[in-house]
């Protein structure tokens, strides 16, 4: 049995996540202790007690996703199951700031504060109104970028997240994202959605974003990773420290190849993926990409009893 672990991006906050984890587990409370010293607030009360708008923010969503799913990691450590048991780890977009805390490459206290700089940049890099998203369920990745393509006519327009099969999302300006609509439609999508997020990730409108995080990761330090990251940008294995801080400055404009990394994983050998976190987005994806990979989700005190009983 090889296994990945996979960490999950924004979009899978709610109130209440990991508290149950963290009254369970001294291992996962410290966690949030942890974040909630690096960023100088209380993060935790918002996570378990705040209101939906504000975690959603995504200076507040980014470290907290990461928290969340490095408690879940710790409660797994505590009942015998570590890093050891897995052969890669890899995340969703911010998600992979988790994978390499989870990894030993970068500490928690520097990871919290890398993604309250990042969410801080993205959500700036792009006036609120002047940008979109877009999933386009049930074209492939070169009809969505050929659509992307066609819709941006001067403006930008690119694929953003090759999430899996029938699902690509697609970033840009408003105007852009809303033409590519509309012409996905046309060529058969089954849906073409506009996207509740307040900035267009991963595309090229983010490049202010993608300096501040140079300048910040040049300052923090990070280590080979226990086990290796399947990254973002390349969708293959990287151990490299100084290729790792090049690769997460890249991934802020670049697309997230999630499906890719997927079906790298499964080339590798791997038949087991563990999201670990809050929600169950990746869990859907990777059942989409590659149906003989099982899956799990570990995200609550009976999530991580399954998770050891099964190894």
């Amino acid at each position: 049995m090889s296994r990945a672990f996979v960490f999950p991006g924004q979009g899978a906050q709610t109130i209440g996540m990991g508290k149950a984890l963290a009254e369970a587990y001294p291992a996962a409370m410290a966690v949030f202790d942890e974040v909630d010293e690096a960023l100088g607030e209380k993060l935790s009360t918002l996570i378990w007690e705040g209101d939906q708008d504000a975690l959603t923010l995504t200076e507040n969503a980014q470290p907290a996703l990461m928290a969340t799913s490095l408690a879940a990691l710790r409660a797994l450590e505590a009942e015998g199951v570590g890093m050891e048991a897995a052969s890669y780890v890899a995340g969703h977009s911010l998600g992979e700031y988790s994978a390499l805390a989870a990894s030993g490459a970068l500490s928690i206290t520097d990871t919290a504060r890398l993604l309250r700089i990042r969410g801080k940049a993205m959500q700036q890099a792009v006036p609120v109104g002047q940008g979109a998203m877009a999933a386009i369920l049930g074209l492939d990745l070169a009809t969505v970028a050929a659509v992307a393509n066609e819709a941006a006519a001067g403006d930008v327009c690119t694929a953003a997240n090759d999430n899996d099969p029938a699902q690509v999302v697609v970033s840009g300006t408003k105007a852009a994202v809303e033409r590519a609509v509309e012409i996905a439609k046309g060529k058969g999508a089954k849906r073409a959605i506009l996207l509740p997020v307040s900035a267009p990730f991963h595309c090229a409108l983010m490049a202010p974003a993608a300096e501040v995080m140079a300048d910040a990761l040049a300052a923090v330090d990070i280590l080979a990773p226990e086990v290796p990251l399947v990254a973002n940008v390349r969708a293959e294995a990287v151990t490299d420290p100084e290729e790792i801080r090049t690769l997460l400055v890249e991934q802020v404009t670049h697309a997230v190849r999630w499906r890719e990394s997927v079906l790298w994983m499964a080339g590798q050998g791997v038949d087991e993926i563990w999201e670990i976190g809050a929600g169950k987005a990746l869990v859907g994806m990777v059942r989409r990409i590659d149906r003989s990979v099982a899956i799990r989700n570990v995200g609550s005190p009976a999530d991580v009893a399954a998770a050891v009983a099964s190894v």
